[in-house]
């Protein structure tokens, strides 16, 4: 479906169960695309029973490949969500999250969405080979449950396991987080426990 957004068209793919416990929003990274990880995610989600919706972001939808700035992602997020409460996933409980980019979306717009847990994909802690450019507040300043899936050789950083209700599972490989099995393994795992 397509959603309408202050910065344009957002495509939404949505992944219905016959009962949801719960609906599940997930973005993509700045890559852009559905990828391996964002399926696995799905599928584990689907066999919880909780629908998933696969975001796009406007300026991936209009064949842009860079990504405009964060208040921009923000605001077509925030709008795509409230579009989801308002239809589709009705008042399911919320799960947002993403991969990378669309980690941190999540997480900077959590108290916007009324979220109320947070999937991250390969975290950006901080880009490669600069850790002074953090970006981990970001993710601290979550406090719903969170679970971060990260490669352990991941260019991008590991976040550290003592942030408020934050679950970091560390995984074989990079950012790309190409282990579908393992990612599909965390994700099942944390679900249990996040929609009890």
């Amino acid at each position: 479906m397509t959603v309408d957004t202050p910065h344009g068209p957002a495509r939404v793919h949505l992944h219905q169960v016959k009962r949801p416990r719960a609906g599940l929003v997930l973005g993509h990274g700045a890559g852009g695309g559905v990828k391996a990880d964002l399926v696995a995610a799905t599928d584990a989600a689907l066999a919880a029973d909780v629908a998933v919706a696969l975001v796009e972001q406007p300026y991936l939808v209009a064949g842009r490949r860079s990504q405009p700035p964060a208040r921009q992602l923000d605001a077509a997020w925030i709008a795509v969500v409230a579009h989801l409460r308002e239809g589709a996933l009705g008042d399911l409980p919320l799960i947002v999250g993403g991969r990378s980019a669309g980690a941190r979306v999540a997480c900077r717009t959590v108290a916007d969405t009324g979220a109320s847990a947070v999937l991250c994909l390969a975290f950006p802690v901080h880009p490669p080979g600069r850790p002074e450019k953090s970006r981990l507040d970001e993710l601290d300043a979550v406090t719903v449950p969170t679970l971060v899936v990260q490669g352990n050789k991941d260019p991008f950083g590991m976040p550290p396991d003592d942030g408020p209700a934050r679950t970091v599972v560390r995984v074989n490989g990079n950012h790309s987080l190409r282990s579908a099995t393992a990612v599909e393994r965390a994700v099942t795992n944390w679900l249990a426990t996040a929609l009890r």
